[in-house]
């Protein structure tokens, strides 16, 4: 009998002691901090920043570089490394695109090379949606979702959010010169021609470079100092080993007669890069 009341008096015990643990624990204290609504100057949060309308179409077709950068502007603010993880110092060291005979200054970043340069200032009119036209981050594939761009979109490809085949193949394809008839890669026989492309586009495809992203004034001036200036953009800065299929816009005594290889390319480029009729002089 007394184990019996022992018993039940230790359980007392320990049940009263658990009921005052807890509720000394949820008791008020001196240091509870009530809660404050966020100052609205804390920056966005990342889903909102995610979201924003300037990472969907159509808000990032009009889209300034200003309005990209201002979140995104480590694009232009990081530098190179003076120095490899193994030691080698950058300055002793040439990158691939600081082989080409255009190019001038140090080792520079990807953005900043396409943005800031003295050649890109010079020749082109790139901006962050030139190559930028948005994307899903939920499902970066076409067709996946009900909004998502369709499977036919070629502005996009699978998990990327530019298309490198219809964007960067447009300046770092290959020299189609088997297309063209000279007997090799210009790099091998532009002496026999001056290392002047004019010696022939002068007369064949003169209708060109007009496009909102290129400066086709300086380009074309570039072209007639130095073949150089144009095999950097057609083939000496190639990444890939095939050549971009530009649009064969109709020129000036045009031959009626069409080669095989150009049957099926379009007749002028995409309708965003279009320059304004008045613009190029009347010239459709």
């Amino acid at each position: 009998m007394k184990q019996a009341i022992g018993a039940v008096v230790l359980v007392a015990a320990v049940v009263a002691g658990f009921i005052m643990w807890i509720a000394a624990d949820v008791a008020p204290r001196a240091a509870f901090i009530p809660y404050a609504a966020p100052s609205q100057k804390m920056e966005p949060d990342y889903l909102r920043a995610v979201y924003s309308p300037l990472h969907f179409q159509p808000a990032i077709r009009t889209a300034t570089d200003a309005q990209c950068l201002s979140c995104h502007s480590e694009v232009v603010e990081d530098r190179v490394r003076d120095a490899s993880p193994a030691g080698q110092k950058t300055e002793r060291m040439l990158a691939w695109y600081q082989r080409t005979p255009t190019y001038a200054g140090g080792q520079d970043t990807f953005h900043r090379r396409h943005l800031l340069t003295p050649l890109a200032k010079r020749l082109m009119h790139l901006q962050c949606n030139t190559c930028h036209q948005g994307h899903d981050p939920r499902e970066e594939a076409q067709g996946a979702t009900a909004d998502a761009a369709q499977q036919d979109d070629i502005s996009y490809t699978l998990r990327k959010q530019v298309n490198p085949e219809t964007t960067c193949l447009k300046c770092h394809g290959a020299f189609p010169w088997q297309l063209m008839g000279l007997p090799g890669p210009w790099e091998e026989h532009k002496a026999a021609f001056g290392n002047n492309c004019l010696t022939c586009h002068a007369a064949i495809r003169t209708q060109r470079h007009e496009l909102t992203y290129l400066n086709a004034e300086a380009i074309e001036q570039a072209g007639k100092d130095s073949g150089d200036a144009c095999h950097g953009c057609h083939g000496g800065r190639s990444w890939y080993r095939i050549s971009y299929p530009y649009a064969r816009t109709p020129w000036p005594g045009m031959p009626a007669d069409m080669p095989e290889w150009a049957k099926n390319r379009p007749t002028q480029s995409e309708a965003r890069f279009l320059k304004p009729v008045a613009a190029q002089g009347g010239k459709p």
